[in-house]
Order: structure tokens, then sequence, then C-alpha cells
């Protein structure tokens, strides 16, 4: 996965990853503007899960997505 591409193309994600994780809001994914260490910490603290945890989550949903 290309996260330079991801991020030049974060508004186009961004609905993607709203239908992956319902629980997150727009906004709060425009402020990640597309960070991956940014997103990862918005899936910990949304999710309740281990940093790694919500790596695998983000990069197996990146790379499927992609």
């Amino acid at each position: 996965m290309n996260w330079e591409r991801i991020k030049g193309n974060w508004n186009e994600w961004t609905g993607k990853a709203r239908q992956e994780w319902g629980e997150l809001t727009e906004d709060e994914l425009e402020k990640t503007k597309g960070e991956r260490d940014e997103v990862i910490g918005l899936i910990q603290q949304k999710y309740g899960v281990a940093k790694d945890e919500a790596e695998k989550k983000v990069d197996a949903f990146f790379d499927k997505a992609a």
C-alpha cells in the first residue's frame, strides 16, 4: 500500500473508511489528513484496541481497498 497515494486522495478514502469503521466521523478522519499513525490512533481510541491490532486493521483495509 502506498500511503503517499492514499494521502493524496484522502477525500475519496474518508468515505470508504467511514463504511468500514462506522463510529468514525468525517471530521475526525479529515483531521488525520491521511496520516497513517493518526488513523491508527483514531481506531485505537474509538474501538479500544491495542496499537498492533489497529495497525493490522488499517493496513488490511487499505490493502484490500486499494
